[in-house]
């Protein structure tokens, strides 16, 4: 029986050093997952929910929503570029899209709060870690339906650029309970999906 993309993301964990990041991360899509709340329950306990809708009106909305049932299912929620919004709704912490990253050190609103960011390369990367993000989300790895034809970093390529990376990182794109074990000793620090967990 095929292991579940959670068990294959706590899989990845390193054991000593994951500064107690989740293993999985769901990504909101408001085309594909316009309204997450039915699958949160079916999340393992600890898992983070990065909320992504651009349009404010309605992200302020869903946000308000979300934050209490992530509190009592005890997943971490994210807010995509939204740091206030973040704040005001009591979320986990907030997710800078690459061209948000901070260009110097971003001073967090709180101690706990987590700090992510989106990255496709190497210069995002280490953009991130001057920013004191706890983690990036580095992608895409393998081919997806929503970029059918584009560029992608492959499994080597996003080794190389884990190992040369200061701080952890997720592997997105692509990865699902079949391609999940071609991470195997990649060194991500867990996966992040949509259409992985939404199937």
């Amino acid at each position: 029986m095929s292991r579940t993309l959670a068990e294959q993301a706590r899989s990845l964990k390193p054991r000593r050093g994951d500064h107690g990041l989740p293993a999985l991360v769901l990504l909101t899509d408001p085309l594909r997952l316009p309204d997450p709340r039915a699958l949160l329950p079916h999340l393992p306990t600890g898992s983070a929910v990065i909320l992504r809708h651009g349009d404010p009106l309605a992200r302020a909305a869903l946000a308000m929503q979300l934050a209490p049932l992530c509190r009592r299912l005890r997943l971490r929620l994210l807010i995509a570029g939204d740091a206030a919004l973040a704040v005001r709704v009591g979320a986990a912490g907030v997710h800078w899209p690459e061209r948000q990253i901070p260009r110097g050190r971003w001073r967090r609103p709180r101690s706990l709060f987590l700090v992510t960011a989106a990255a496709h390369g190497r210069a995002a990367l280490q953009r991130a870690a001057r920013a004191g993000a706890d983690a990036a989300l580095l992608s895409p790895v393998l081919p997806t339906r929503s970029h059918p034809g584009g560029a992608v970093l492959g499994v080597w390529r996003f080794a190389a650029l884990v190992a040369g990376a200061v701080l952890p990182v997720y592997a997105l794109g692509g990865i699902d309970r079949r391609t999940a074990r071609r991470l195997s000793g990649s060194g991500a620090a867990g996966i992040a999906a949509i259409g992985g967990l939404i199937e």
